[in-house]
């Protein structure tokens, strides 16, 4: 699996999943603080990345454009410090790898995650 970090994930986040394996991108590794939501969508269907974010637009914005993809992981925490993000993080992948796969936003609060399919 692929990531792409939006600006409210922490760095240490991305260290931790790239400790693990994994291939993933923050925005900010790559100078684009200030790319419009949108483009960001466009650039994580594009690279087949799955998006992390704290920000709830992506939700709206996906279920207007009607794709189905990127999957989206959605952290609605109480706190989203990195070690919050990464603990409910190692429990969604283990979990709902398959559902990534095909095209999800998966909503995760401190005690459940909810797993809506896409396109919505």
């Amino acid at each position: 699996m692929k990531f792409l970090a939006d600006m409210g994930i922490s760095l240490r986040t991305v260290a931790w999943l790239r400790d693990a394996g994994y291939d993933v991108v923050h925005l900010r590794d790559q100078g684009l603080q200030r790319l419009p939501d949108e483009e960001i969508l466009i650039k994580a269907r594009t690279e087949v990345r799955i998006l992390l974010t704290v920000d709830l637009d992506f939700a709206q914005l996906l279920a207007v454009s009607g794709e189905a993809l990127p999957s989206v992981i959605l952290f609605r925490l109480g706190n989203e410090n990195y070690q919050g993000i990464n603990k409910r993080l190692t429990e969604v992948l283990s979990q709902c790898q398959q559902d990534l796969e095909q095209g999800v936003i998966i909503s995760v609060t401190n005690e459940t995650f909810r797993i809506r399919r896409l396109p919505i």
